[in-house]
């Protein structure tokens, strides 16, 4: 068969064109990827399917987060702004063992302590929504509030209503949905939202436009509301009348937040302040807390931010550190346990030493598999001695870590790789043994409602379905 020879040449550019792209990809792969594995498969899809393996990794691969939010930051004050007294004063008000994990934190996210806290647990939307509430209705200058889920339904009526009746007050009104999670209610709260009168609403990276569809997985899971720069709502939970359990909704939720008051609110303000003009809002000076008189509490805190638009993995690395700091039990509650190795290996290492290690985990989880491929990672944990309770219905959602009775790390964080790696999440670490032992009772009642799972070898039909689940993370 006979070919032009301009046809030929035309094939060997094309050709050439391609290896060159490959070699460039293959080289942004290998400079820009952390995980050994993620790169093999990478540079595995690039080579094995030349030209779509490329654009794959072009349109899905690389983070463009982290450029855009590189270029805003500069426009803002300075996230690590110190809040409180000095280091040196600041130390002098930590009890000695958990000095090492004090300094360990300042490698990891260089925010120094706030004193003078005081923190409050509120048990599911029952308890906590009217406080929250009532607090918006009250504000005088300014309500800031972001969420992952905030649903159209009776609970987001709730704080529709509070936050009309705070800009009546003269207060302004800041409100920030992930572009995610707006859409698990039809139709979404935004059209009510941006119809409001003297509200000032944003979507965090909307998903509906095809050029977004990189950022599907990089959700802000963020959840913080701070009313007048001085009382703060800050946890895991979300806007939704599941979270209303004694109203019997269809698929309830149990959950916990918790109210902050104190300077380390500071702190809170300027994450929501970053996220806001991340996403594409006007800079603005939030309400600062200003101590006039004596403070809320003695509550040392800190807020650490984490997320694909920096040096992420803060949040895993303080789990890792307060893992290997524990001098005699840590406690853990979340709705989805799908770590990596290293936090497998720390948990299974702090437990040989001795440490009771306890994991409080729903028995049913809301995700399809979930509960497949959480269990494939119980067997080594369970036979080092980790101790795996499996809580009773409704879906447990709350997210706590207690080390030694005392430090607790709370916020919107899972145990998983989606917010350890692919999440905007947000944790307070904090001392204080009157909160510790308030939330202590609260995991003892998980607990009383919950089995232990027991150490006996999984069938191969299970180990092999659970382990394919496994397979699929991060992508629950």
């Amino acid at each position: 068969m006979y070919m032009d020879p301009v046809s030929l040449s035309s094939f060997g550019i094309a050709g050439l064109l391609y290896l060159i792209l490959q070699i460039l990809v293959t080289g942004h792969i290998i400079c820009r990827k952390d995980d050994v594995k993620s790169s093999f498969g990478w540079i595995g899809l690039v080579w094995f399917t030349p030209l779509i393996g490329c654009i794959i990794y072009i349109v899905f691969g690389i983070n463009r987060i982290r450029r855009k939010a590189l270029s805003l930051r500069n426009k803002g004050p300075d996230i690590f702004t110190v809040t409180g007294k000095t280091e040196e004063e600041i130390e002098k008000e930590i009890p000695q063992p958990f000095l090492q994990l004090l300094r360990l934190g300042y490698k990891v996210h260089p925010q120094r302590f706030a004193l003078g806290n005081r923190a409050q647990a509120f048990v599911n939307g029952d308890t906590a929504y009217p406080e929250m509430c009532r607090l918006i209705a009250s504000a005088q200058k300014e309500v800031l509030m972001q969420s992952y889920i905030f649903d159209n339904d009776r609970a987001g009526q709730l704080f529709v209503e509070a936050f009309q009746q705070a800009v009546k007050n003269g207060a302004r009104v800041k409100v920030l949905v992930d572009g995610v999670g707006i859409n698990y209610s039809k139709p979404t709260i935004a059209a009510k939202l941006k119809h409001l009168p003297g509200v000032e609403f944003s979507v965090f990276l909307p998903s509906k436009k095809p050029i977004n569809l990189p950022f599907v997985n990089l959700r802000n899971h963020r959840k913080i509301l701070i009313v007048d720069g001085r009382t703060a709502f800050f946890g895991g939970m979300n806007v939704a009348a599941g979270n209303l359990v004694k109203t019997n909704p269809k698929e309830p939720i149990i959950d916990i937040t918790f109210k902050v008051e104190g300077p380390v609110v500071d702190q809170m303000s300027r994450v929501f302040e970053e996220d806001w003009i991340f996403s594409g809002k006007k800079h603005f000076i939030p309400a600062s807390f200003h101590a006039s008189g004596p403070l809320p509490g003695t509550m040392p805190a800190r807020i650490i931010p984490d997320g694909p638009d920096a040096d992420y993995g803060k949040i895993e690395l303080m789990a890792l550190g307060a893992l290997s700091c524990a001098q005699k039990n840590v406690k853990i509650v979340t709705p989805y346990f799908l770590p990596e190795n290293n936090i497998l290996t720390a948990l299974e290492v702090a437990a040989m030493r001795g440490i009771d290690i306890e994991i409080i985990l729903p028995s049913k989880s809301n995700i399809f598999a979930m509960d497949n491929a959480m269990r494939s990672n119980f067997a080594r944990l369970l036979q080092k001695g980790v101790k795996i309770y499996r809580t009773q219905p409704p879906f447990d959602h709350s997210k706590i870590m207690l080390v030694d009775d005392a430090w607790l790390f709370v916020g919107s964080a899972n145990w998983d790789v989606r917010s350890f790696k692919l999440n905007f999440e947000c944790n307070m670490e904090c001392l204080d043994k009157q909160l510790a032992a308030e939330i202590d009772k609260i995991i003892s009642h998980k607990k009383a409602n919950a089995h232990l799972e027991k150490k006996l070898p999984p069938s191969l039909l299970r180990t092999l379905v659970d382990n394919t689940f496994r397979l699929l993370t991060p992508y629950y």
